[in-house]
């Protein structure tokens, strides 16, 4: 964010990746876009930098993951599969640019009272062909993801609590051709497609029931680490390379067996950089006493550093 008074930010970021030097700067001028440079070349789409430096992050804010829309949670599976698959990037904006153009054709015929067969099965033809390969590549991670997952939650959980995702997705329902047929009076009504994988979702459940409604702060903060942890070992794989992991403010709602045992799992081999924030002095450099880290503690006050 720009400071009040100020009429720009900028952030640099100095990496070294397999002994290569990498200098990420952002900046962001008010009343402008964002810009964002790489060795003092801007790119020409942000979407370039996408997997060059792999970083999970969790943060208190992942609780919209369980609590929001489905949008939320598409964006989590989509973020994870662009990072590790230029390829499914490109397929996303193509699709995303398709449903724009049949959304803003079915506007059309609802404002002109006309409706054109011919016209939609243009756009019609290109979601099913971005959208079936959007599906197929969302359902092969899910595959991978869940035992993943459920590894993870057990190990931090400690408990026989009985978590699951589901991957919803009207694709898996049949024949998308035959949906998008079957809903055009829906669609024209509505003046917006209805059927595809822009509606897909992740459902979470603990014990048979929602994790939304029935799980505990506890529950649903171990669940959610146990996504973000998943996250990194899906990437880990993918790309051959550790993720940086950024833990922000992990103790919140999480009680000292819980968290005793994340700090287990990332003194582990295979995390390497991880930063954690805190606002007690000493809690974190106490958590890893005993893991053989190299652990720095850097105190910031009012946005600065302190010297010692």
């Amino acid at each position: 964010m720009v400071r009040h008074d100020e009429k720009m930010m900028m952030v640099k970021g100095e990496f070294t990746d397999d002994d290569k030097a990498e200098t990420i700067i952002c900046s962001l001028r008010s009343g402008q876009k964002k810009m964002v440079k790489r060795n003092r070349k801007e790119y020409s789409k942000i979407s370039e930098h996408i997997g060059l430096i792999p970083i999970v992050i969790i943060t208190p804010f992942d609780s919209f993951l369980i609590l929001e829309g489905s949008d939320v949670r598409r964006k989590f599976v989509d973020g994870i599969i662009s990072q590790e698959d230029q390829g499914f990037l490109q397929l996303l904006i193509q699709y995303n640019r398709a449903l724009a153009q049949r959304n803003m054709l079915l506007k059309h015929f609802s404002r002109e009272h006309h409706f054109d067969a011919d016209a939609l099965e243009i756009w019609d033809e290109k979601l099913i062909e971005l959208g079936e390969a959007v599906y197929s590549k969302r359902n092969a991670f899910i595959e991978n993801f869940i035992p993943v997952f459920l590894d993870f939650y057990k190990r931090i959980g400690g408990e026989d609590e009985k978590v699951n995702i589901e991957y919803r997705s009207s694709l898996s329902e049949g024949n998308y051709k035959q949906q998008l047929k079957n809903s055009i009076q829906d669609d024209l009504i509505k003046q917006y497609t209805t059927k595809g994988v822009h509606k897909d979702d992740l459902v979470f459940t603990i014990d048979g029931y929602p994790l939304k409604k029935f799980g505990s702060q506890g529950q649903q903060k171990t669940f959610l680490l146990a996504l973000k942890l998943a996250q990194f070992r899906q990437m880990q794989e993918k790309m051959e390379k550790a993720p940086i992991l950024l833990l922000d403010d992990i103790y919140d709602k999480l009680d000292s067996k819980r968290m005793r045992h994340l700090m287990d799992l990332v003194s582990e081999k295979g995390f390497e950089q991880i930063f954690i924030t805190d606002t007690h002095p000493t809690r974190v450099k106490e958590m890893f006493n005993n893991s053989g880290f190299d652990v720095k503690s850097i105190p910031i006050k009012e946005g600065g550093i302190i010297d010692g």
